[in-house]
């Protein structure tokens, strides 16, 4: 077991390492620090693909009541554990939709062969998002409600249970700054502009 307060966890390489490799699991502490648990090299097995005793095919009316439906007392594996922070971090403030959103972005650079192929490589990319400061990720405060609903969206990101209304989005900012970029807008939400 290594134990890694969020302040020093680029100090860490190795644990650092598995955690972007997706080889151990990650969770929040009762005091914020992130705990990474080592599998032996293997991601953990039930993080694949539901049991065939869990529902997978939840219906929701609405992306509030598809939050509301999420186990957000699981443990996170470190992939979750990084898009999670993102989702906190640049959304926790802003509608779910908004939230999203961001979860989608992380997740899209991942797969698109032009970031780090995990999300925690993405999310811990220099100069990509304002929230991590020299390789850390401040301390999230898992007692709060921003930090359930950071939970439950990166589950339904993952599970791709619900569209983004700005799906296949790669890029974002803030709507008070104007980074002249040349890029294809696709829309609005809350604060933020996202782009393709």
């Amino acid at each position: 077991l290594v134990t890694i307060d969020p302040t020093v966890i680029a100090a860490d390489k190795q644990a650092e390492k598995l955690a972007i490799e997706g080889k151990a699991k990650a969770k929040l502490g009762d005091n914020g620090n992130i705990i990474f648990v080592s599998e032996s090299g293997n991601a953990r097995e039930d993080d694949a693909a539901p049991s065939d005793d869990e529902d997978a095919d939840v219906k929701a009316s609405s992306l509030a009541e598809l939050v509301s439906l999420q186990d957000i007392d699981e443990e996170l594996t470190a992939e979750e554990q990084c898009l999670a922070g993102a989702v906190y971090f640049e959304s926790k403030g802003e509608s779910l939709s908004g939230q999203l959103a961001v979860a989608r972005v992380v997740m899209a650079r991942a797969k698109s062969g032009r970031f780090p192929s995990t999300m925690c490589g993405v999310v811990y990319q220099k100069s990509q998002f304002s929230f991590v400061r020299g390789g850390r990720m401040p301390k999230i405060d898992t007692r709060s409600a921003n930090w359930r609903n950071a939970k439950a969206i990166t589950q339904i990101a993952m599970d791709n249970s619900w569209k983004s209304p700005v799906e296949g989005a790669m890029f974002f900012h803030a709507r008070y700054v104007s980074p002249g970029w040349r890029l294809t807008r696709l829309g609005t939400i809350d604060n933020h502009i996202f782009y393709r």
